[in-house]
């Protein structure tokens, strides 16, 4: 009998308030095992970016901030906080698009966002956080700890959530992951029809992170899930890899 290709996807709630300093790969492990549930080899270990940013002190204070004349002008423009405005200026390497209230950014990293991934949703008022400064980073760090305390190979991925140009509403992406290859390469092989594919490479990151999200929601308190089943390439990969190099970006 064939054996039907199946994914489990698995929210980690417990997590407590997380602040900077806190060792968040040792409070998931906590929670995790809270929830009597053992991480196994082959895991995909999925968290959210904001959990991240915290443990890791990637938090301003607004009243901190004292606003540039080009924030303050397209601020008062659009009824914005020109302290916000301000710190996504700041933290974005190029303006792709400052129009109508919208500001999408290329970050230091390489990725195309709003804000420049910049967020105050579940943080104290007049506080927001900022992105990882190297989400990989972030990611082998917390797959090190997860794999020592469960003895188990895992691939973990950091995930946010990002607009999508042409399409409505957001979804999770990939932002930074560790011992998982982002990409699978069809080209080369042969369809249903035996025809050679030419150009399907599938996100397969950016696809984990997004299947995450169906139990990690904003609103929902559970900002890590574990997806067991996806028969994943495991390498030292980037997130690098997911982001379209300039000369063969028809919109730059």
């Amino acid at each position: 009998m064939i054996q039907p290709p199946e994914l489990r996807i698995i929210g980690v709630p417990g997590l407590p308030e997380i602040k900077a300093g806190d060792d968040l790969a040792a409070l998931i492990a906590a929670a995790v095992r809270e929830v009597s549930i053992e991480l196994c080899e082959g895991d995909v270990v999925v968290i959210a970016q904001k959990v991240v940013s915290k443990a890791e002190g990637r938090t301003v204070n607004l009243n901190s901030i004292e606003p540039s004349t080009l924030a303050r002008e397209w601020a008062a423009r659009y009824d914005k906080d020109a302290r916000m405005v301000e710190v996504v200026l700041r933290q974005s390497k190029r303006i792709v698009r400052m129009e109508r209230g919208v500001m999408v950014c290329e970050t230091h990293h390489g990725f195309v966002c709003a804000n420049a991934g910049i967020d105050a949703s579940n943080v104290a008022e007049d506080m927001v956080t900022l992105l990882p400064v190297d989400s990989d980073e972030s990611a082998r760090r917390i797959r090190a700890t997860l794999e020592h305390e469960f003895a188990a190979r895992v691939a973990v991925i950091i995930s946010d959530t990002f607009g999508r140009p042409w399409r409505e509403g957001i979804a999770n992406v990939a932002i930074g992951l560790a011992g998982i290859a982002p990409l699978i390469d069809y080209r080369g092989q042969l369809d249903s029809h035996g025809r050679p594919l030419r150009v399907t490479v599938i996100a397969v990151a950016d696809e984990l992170a997004s299947a995450a999200e169906l139990v990690t929601q904003k609103s929902a308190g559970v900002p890590v899930a574990i997806i067991r089943g996806f028969d994943f390439t495991a390498r030292e990969a980037s997130v690098g890899e997911l982001i379209r190099p300039a000369e063969s970006d028809l919109f730059r």
